[in-house]
């Protein structure tokens, strides 16, 4: 029986490609450099796999930044900022699109599907000269094969392609991206055709997008584009793949006639309907890519149930046509258990990271052949009966009180407009008040202070007075910028959510679960095992030292219930909602405790509410009544004179913003500039929004420093869809990953933008 791994981590399991990368962006390293730490890598994944019998191993899953950026290179799709003149696509192009640079902003950054990593969104239009500008896949091919590993390359499928994509700027936003597909099948073609001269007999196309709601025209360009590359595809076994959720059935027919394929991949973990879809009909004499190993959670398999699944689809798909594989690419789950050395062996039983999950694959696979290893299977029986059985994994306090908020929304007593002027009589603040985020830069001294802590090589003492300098030096900064509602910077935290859970029970940790976000930013989720609540407060020490060093108001910044939920690994043992229900609660409690600390401002980021939005419309409606409820819940017991902020970033938005009205927030910041203005449209639209908003004014991804003028127009776009008196000013998102150096000039000219703009509005009265 074969086994297939849909795709794999880059970051490496110590982050090597995170370090090497950021030391090529700051000049400290050579792109030659940066190219080995990548080789390297690559050897190790394919090696990896190669030692483990994994029949299909993926090949182009590597990347610098993103695979759909990759995918924008390889057509030779670069925008006419970035100057570039034909050629292979070199570093300087690829990154500059990515990250921006001096002179020019980069391309919009929006979330893979409804996952915590992100891509950079092509922009197209029908002057576009699409060519064959980066051999990234043959190149990566051929690297596997001198290592003696025949590997199945891997290229975004044509239709999710341009179906990611959006109309470049000066194009009509009704512009059809799908009839590019004509101009982009020739490059494709090419791509295949020295694949083949290569040595390649396989090749994987992912076409997520088929398990979206799609109508006939998008369902037809999936037939058409196929159709057309049948002659290419010749002589290659041709695999689709999906992932993140079930195929509708109408889109399964489309996949299941497509002309030339060879091979279907079905997520069968959240594709909870695709045994049916398969038990209905499946094409005689093609392969069935079987994901039933979780590519987006690190629990262990339950390998005897799985191996029920796979032996039910052998008699369907046949023995010699059924293939065992991950769920979707294993990019989304932390690298290798094996580093975990500070996790309780209870705990380290339940899990599996990427490179067991590999192991788990073959396991079912050779299961599958007759020789199954019985041991293996048997402590993966005892390791899932004893995860069923913990008393650490239930508290029925807990339980009880998230039971109890049935029957009730939730919601404040009064209104939002009578509540800001309550708020605005306590706070005293002016026209666009300026606030930023949340988190400052974190620079290596004080990353380092942190480590040292953790390590216990310096006091608690030395530490907090090290933070409150920190936090001091913050404050003093904005306060010299004239910033009008201050932060603390967020010096004590590594990570928005990682923090929390490190005080919240039922809770887990890891040394090394790093998972990439985007570029070179990454994540460490934390692990929810068991029924979560807040043994003591969390951030009211540091609010109320931070609001002591200034008379200006200072935001306590919390993380909300459901950006906890969706940015950890969930246990999946009970439903998210009930998850997502006790998180609220404890946060609740911290809100409370802030509030009675003298904290007037608090923050509670939902970054992450969109991200969780199922894929399929049908499933929507569920997720946002109870995700909206659970924020609302955090707060519904707080005075009206205490203003509630949210935050949320790198999502589309317009489609949910009934929602986020719903969350009864006081004033939300949300991301605006780096998906030109795109929010905006709904206010155009007619949209009526009544509590205070603040549209980012500039993107914070980029190190380029936008002029006052700049803001100041992007102020006055907002002024004329939205009112003056509900307007707020800030960047579009936290301030961690930049440097000094870009922070302050860019604060300043924010500030600079909105006097401008505020004496503007005086002198028009």
């Amino acid at each position: 029986m074969a086994s297939h791994i849909v795709g794999y981590p880059r970051m490496g399991p110590k982050r090597e490609l995170k370090f090497a990368l950021e030391s090529f962006w700051d000049g400290k390293s050579s792109a030659e450099d940066l190219q080995k730490v990548a080789a390297d890598l690559r050897s190790s994944i394919w090696k990896r796999m190669a030692d483990a019998e994994i029949k299909y191993i993926p090949s182009n899953t590597f990347s610098y930044y993103d695979q759909v950026l990759d995918t924008t290179a390889m057509l030779g799709a670069v925008p006419p900022r970035y100057g570039w003149n034909g050629g292979e696509i070199g570093f300087d192009v690829y990154f500059s699109m990515a990250r921006g640079n001096a002179s020019v902003p980069a391309m919009e950054m929006t979330k893979w599907f409804d996952t915590n990593y992100h891509y950079i969104v092509p922009e197209l239009g029908p002057e576009v000269k699409f060519s064959y500008a980066s051999h990234k896949a043959v190149t990566e091919y051929k690297e596997a094969m001198a290592l003696g590993v025949e590997t199945v390359p891997v290229l975004v499928g044509p239709v999710s392609y341009l179906l990611l994509s959006k109309p470049a700027k000066d194009v009509e936003k009704s512009f059809s991206l799908l009839s590019l597909l004509n101009k982009i099948l020739p490059v494709y073609k090419e791509v295949i055709s020295e694949l083949k001269q290569a040595g390649a007999t396989w090749i994987q196309f992912d076409e997520p997008q088929l398990v979206m709601d799609l109508d006939a025209n998008k369902l037809k360009a999936f037939t058409d584009a196929y159709a057309e590359l049948e002659s290419a595809l010749s002589g290659l076994n041709v695999l689709i793949e999906t992932y993140f959720a079930d195929i509708p059935a109408e889109a399964y027919k489309t996949i299941t006639s497509l002309k030339g394929v060879t091979a279907y991949g079905l997520d069968l973990v959240r594709g909870t309907k695709n045994l049916d879809l398969v038990k209905s009909g499946f094409p005689k004499g093609k392969y069935l890519f079987a994901g039933v190993v979780d590519g987006r959670n690190i629990w262990a398999n339950d390998l005897a149930s799985s191996l029920k699944t796979l032996q039910e689809l052998e008699g369907i798909a046949g023995k010699d046509k059924l293939v065992v594989s991950t769920s979707c690419s294993l990019l989304h789950t932390a690298v290798d258990l094996i580093n975990e050395t500070k996790l309780d062996n209870e705990i380290k039983s339940w899990l599996a990271f990427a490179a067991q999950k590999v192991i788990e694959v073959n396991a079912l696979a050779k299961a599958l052949d007759g020789h199954k290893d019985e041991a293996f299977f048997s402590a993966n029986a005892e390791a899932q009966a004893s995860r069923k059985s913990s008393p650490r994994v239930t508290n029925e306090a807990v339980q009880k009180a998230a039971a109890a908020l049935k029957g009730s929304d939730h919601r404040r007593a009064t209104n939002v407009s009578a509540r800001l002027d309550a708020q605005q009589k306590k706070l005293n603040l002016p026209i666009l008040p300026t606030t930023t985020i949340g988190s400052f830069p974190q620079t290596v001294e004080l990353r380092r202070v942190r480590r040292e802590y953790k390590a216990k090589k310096i006091s608690e003492e030395d530490y907090i007075k090290a933070i409150k300098e920190e936090i001091k030096k913050v404050v003093d900064l904005q306060e010299e910028l004239d910033i009008d509602v201050l932060v603390h910077g967020e010096p004590e935290r590594n990570d928005m959510v990682e923090y929390f859970g490190e005080q919240l029970s039922g809770f887990a940790f890891t040394v090394n679960g790093w998972v990439q976000s985007y570029g070179s930013r990454c994540v460490k989720p934390p692990i929810i095992y068991g029924d979560v609540s807040r043994p003591k407060p969390m951030t009211v020490f540091w609010s109320s030292t931070a609001q002591s060093m200034t008379s200006r108001p200072m935001k306590g910044m919390l993380t909300g219930p459901v950006t906890i939920l969706n940015w950890s690994f969930v246990r999946n043992d009970q439903p998210r909602h009930e998850t997502c229900y006790q998180i609220a609660l404890a946060i609740k409690d911290e809100v409370e405790d802030l509030e009675k600390a003298g904290i007037n401002v608090i923050q509670i980021d939902e970054a992450a509410l969109r991200e969780g939005l199922p894929l399929r419309k049908s499933e929507q409606a569920f997720y946002l009544d109870w995700a909206v409820h659970s924020f609302r819940i955090t707060n519904v017991g707080v005075q009206d004179t205490t203003q509630i902020h949210t935050h949320m970033c790198y999502s589309n938005f317009n489609d949910i913003i009934q929602s986020i009205i719903d969350m009864d927030t006081d004033v939300i910041t949300i991301e605006n500039s780096r998906s030109d203005e795109k929010l905006l449209s709904v206010f155009r639209e007619g949209v009526k929004y009544g509590a205070g908003i603040g549209p980012g004014v500039y993107d914070i991804h980029s190190p380029r420093i936008p002029s006052t003028e700049e803001m100041a127009e992007r102020i006055n776009k907002m002024l004329a869809v939205l009112e003056k008196n509900i307007l707020w000013v800030n960047p579009d998102c936290g301030l961690k990953t930049r440097k000094y150096t870009e922070v302050k000039p860019a604060l300043k000219n924010m500030v600079d933008a909105a006097k401008l703009i505020r004496s503007q509005l005086a002198s028009a009265k």
